[in-house]
């Protein structure tokens, strides 16, 4: 089983939050969403400058056996995109948590990113699935 980083946040759609600690966020997917995908073969990205609603889809991710839409685990403004992942969109499944990554937001609630679940709460999530 892959280990889950302790020093993100995650929702239960299986989308991962670092705080950067400037106000943003860096959110990507979670090792078990690039696992349960497969090969990943195109990642659409969303356009900077865009604001989001949680829970609002801002993109779509697809591999070989899948498409899944990817949702916003928090509100706010896209301020960068990983456009590496255009060119590259096996960097998700060979490097979820680092290179990986998809987007950045400038989060209008600070504190709502302590609200997601913590490592072993995501983990509930992932066994629960299983």
């Amino acid at each position: 089983m892959s280990s889950i980083p302790a020093n993100l946040r995650y929702n239960d759609s299986h989308e991962w939050v670092l705080d950067n600690g400037d106000g943003t966020v860096t959110i990507g997917i979670t090792d078990h969403a690039q696992e349960a995908l497969g090969d990943v073969v195109f990642v659409e990205l969303p356009e900077v400058g865009r604001t989001l609603e949680k829970g609002e889809e801002f993109g779509v991710i697809e591999s070989v056996k899948a498409a899944s839409d990817l949702y916003a685990p928090l509100a706010g403004e896209i301020v960068e995109v990983n456009e590496a992942l255009e060119d590259a969109p096996e960097t998700v499944n060979e490097s979820p948590y680092e290179n990986g990554w998809i987007m950045k937001v400038r989060v209008e609630n600070a504190a709502a990113v302590e609200a997601l679940l913590d490592a072993d709460a995501y983990q509930a999530v992932v066994d629960s699935e299983a």
